[in-house]
């Protein structure tokens, strides 16, 4: 690759990524005015992403520049430990989200999770009393589990819906409780339940209750993180390989570069 392609096309792409990261940052701070703790408990990252993209690129653009074989090592490491710490996060993220899926029930559209299938990591996370505090704390103001008769205003409709796993984990007793279903969002505790399930007596009817501190609830956050997590593991991937392209102009023209300086 010639020095002026290289260097042109490292300038151009360090340039559409500084304002990539200038719009992450912003996001940043627009989520940290919210009061909202589970937006703000991403703030950091956020942030932290977009100051780190910003100063890789500004270095790279400035390196293509003024064909600067210093600032262009500098650009090269940052970016390779970047690729590094994708890869090593990639596969961690395959690794941990690879245990545990849904029970199907007789009858029921949507399925039952169990929070033993998961990962040591999952269970370690949502076991945590402070972790689960804050986690249940954003489940209670969602208000998904009390939107549930609005969206679902007969039991034909209920019972043929097809949930989502903090739905199902977190707005209804488990199925094998047997309790009979009045609505989407309340039941008829008065019912004894033949389970040994220790979630069955752990559910109530109470908008701030519901089944928050059930084990079926925090399978159901577990499988909702498994879904994100893999989503932004393939992301990753596609970001490594349009990094790693990234990487290979660079190397180009660092080497051009310094070709350059030995010829003055």
């Amino acid at each position: 690759m010639g020095m002026g392609t290289s260097t042109f096309i490292i300038r151009w792409i360090n340039f559409l990524t500084m304002l990539l990261a200038i719009t992450i940052i912003i996001f940043g701070v627009w989520m940290s005015t919210h009061h909202d703790n589970c937006r703000r408990s991403l703030t950091l990252p956020v942030l932290g992403l977009g100051a780190l993209i910003f100063i890789i690129s500004i270095i790279g653009f400035l390196g293509a520049l003024k064909n600067n074989t210093i600032l262009l090592w500098i650009y090269l490491i940052m970016l390779c430990l970047v690729l590094v710490a994708i890869l090593v996060f990639t596969v961690l993220a395959f690794i941990i989200t690879n245990n545990g899926s849904g029970h199907s029930v007789a009858g029921l559209r949507y399925k039952e999770y169990q929070l033993k299938d998961y990962s040591s990591w999952f269970l370690n996370h949502l076991n945590n009393p402070e972790n689960w505090k804050r986690l249940k704390s954003c489940l209670v103001k969602s208000e998904d589990c009390n939107n549930l008769s609005k969206k679902y205003k007969t039991l034909k409709q209920f019972k043929s819906a097809k949930l989502t796993p903090i739905e199902a984990g977190c707005c209804r007793p488990p199925f094998e409780c047997g309790y009979p279903v009045v609505n989407a969002s309340y039941y008829d505790l008065s019912f004894h339940p033949t389970s040994s399930n220790k979630d069955c007596k752990l559910y109530k009817n109470s908008r701030a209750v519901k089944c928050y501190n059930c084990d079926s609830c925090k399978a159901g956050v577990a499988q909702y993180m498994k879904i994100e997590w893999r989503v932004v593991a393939i992301f990753n991937l596609i970001l490594f390989v349009v990094l790693s392209i990234v990487y290979f102009v660079g190397c180009c023209a660092r080497r051009n570069a310094a070709r350059s300086r030995s010829k003055i």
